[in-house]
């Protein structure tokens, strides 16, 4: 909270810049109850806390953005820069600037966070920032679009601009992150928008009583809609990058979401909510995931490589029948504790070895782990040691019995590079 953190700079500067302009200095400490900030402890003992504290965030920015609007000249630009990984930010922020008067025309991703900073170091982090260009909208708006007709604007805005972000350099959770841009692009330019067809209610959360402050609209339709297309769109593409084969059209849900995890945040931990749109993208319902897959800790989601899924029964069968997730942790795991020999005998038993949807599964997934010390020459670390070791045993897997079919992960030529450097 930044209005907190002040706190330590007003009281030296109420001793200095204060005796200059004393009618800036009033207060003992800095104001925070008019900072534009989520803070529920604004709201502490109430009903649906959470809730309130996003609403009066939201009500401030609009209030923020507003005024900007009545000062800015009809042929002006408002440049907003923003980032946050949760998707619900960037909804109450394009809802803020649509509902002050603006549409936004532009975006552009900037990287501007060192790769080497310990704030998010080992962390799924975003390393750039979101610059929105917003002009004023001059129509009346009186015109309301439905969102059956923008939905497909939206998702070529995304299309139009996904490889330019990526030949930028653009990867991991920042390529969502700068999808939203051409996404929230499209959706401002149609605003107001409502749905033709009365969306389904969404499943209450538990021991929330948060959503009972707003009356479930079937029809409304809002920003987060846009950052919901704009996250399958990218998903369909990164599937298609990360194999030869048809990745997007032949991986299963589960197997899907923990490549594209990986894929995403760079970390086996991350937030339970960016989990929970990952898996709605791909068709995944958490019910197969956590305790399966993955743990819940707090808010937050963490990964589990194949020797801690085996520690706590949560393996499928070895056939891949319930995904190829389980076949590929099957296969790791005994390549880990005996041989790739042994894993071999295994695919073979199961009906896998010359399974084309198996080989698409390994193909990803050896795409998106952490490399192991043995290929990259670099020790992981502890947090992603255990997803190496899986890498490690399914690499030695890809050469030995699939060397003549599947390629080399292309991301180990990052590693020779920096050798031959």
């Amino acid at each position: 909270m930044y209005a907190e953190l002040s706190d330590f700079f007003y009281v030296w500067l109420k001793r200095t810049a204060g005796l200059v302009v004393p009618e800036l200095f009033t207060r003992r400490l800095a104001d925070k109850e008019s900072e534009a900030v989520a803070n529920k402890t604004h709201f502490q003992g109430q009903k649906g806390a959470a809730k309130l504290a996003n609403r009066d965030y939201q009500e401030k920015m609009a209030g923020i953005f507003a005024e900007c609007r009545r000062v800015l000249k009809d042929d002006g630009i408002m440049t907003v820069m923003f980032t946050h990984k949760d998707t619900g930010a960037w909804d109450a922020l394009a809802m803020s600037l649509m509902h002050a008067g603006f549409v936004i025309t532009a975006s552009w991703p900037v990287n501007t966070e060192a790769s080497g900073s310990l704030h998010i170091k080992d962390k799924a982090a975003a390393n750039s920032t979101i610059f929105l260009v917003c002009r004023p909208r001059l129509d009346e708006g009186d015109v309301t679009n439905y969102w059956e007709d923008v939905e497909p604007l939206v998702a070529k805005a995304v299309r139009d601009r996904i490889d330019e972000f990526q030949e930028s350099g653009i990867t991991g959770v920042d390529l969502y992150l700068a999808s939203f841009g051409p996404a929230l692009e499209a959706f401002s330019r149609h605003w107001p928008l409502t749905r033709g067809t009365p969306a389904p209610q969404p499943p209450a959360k538990r021991g929330s009583q948060g959503d009972l402050l707003d009356e479930f609209d079937p029809y409304a339709v809002r920003p987060e809609d846009a950052l919901n297309a704009a996250r399958r769109e990218v998903k369909a593409w990164r599937l298609a990058q990360l194999a030869d084969r048809r990745a997007s059209r032949d991986m299963d849900p589960a197997t899907a979401w923990v490549a594209l995890a990986w894929d995403a945040f760079r970390a086996p931990q991350f937030a339970y909510d960016e989990g929970l749109r990952l898996a709605r993208a791909v068709g995944l319902d958490m019910a197969q995931v956590v305790g399966r897959i993955a743990e819940k800790k707090g808010s937050d989601l963490k990964l589990w490589d194949s020797a801690t899924r085996v520690a706590k029964g949560a393996l499928g069968p070895a056939n891949g029948s319930r995904g190829m997730i389980d076949a590929l942790h099957h296969a790791a795991h005994t390549a880990r504790k005996q041989s790739v020999e042994a894993a071999r005998d295994l695919l073979e038993a199961n009906g896998l070895l010359d399974d084309d949807e198996f080989k698409i599964a390994l193909e990803v997934m050896l795409e998106v782990l952490p490399p192991s010390k043995t290929f990259s020459g670099i020790e992981a670390d502890d947090a992603v040691k255990p997803a190496a070791d899986d890498f490690d045993a399914l690499e030695k897997l890809r050469r030995i019995v699939y060397g003549d079919e599947i390629g080399a992960p292309r991301q180990l030529s990052l590693y020779e590079q920096f050798d031959a450097a």
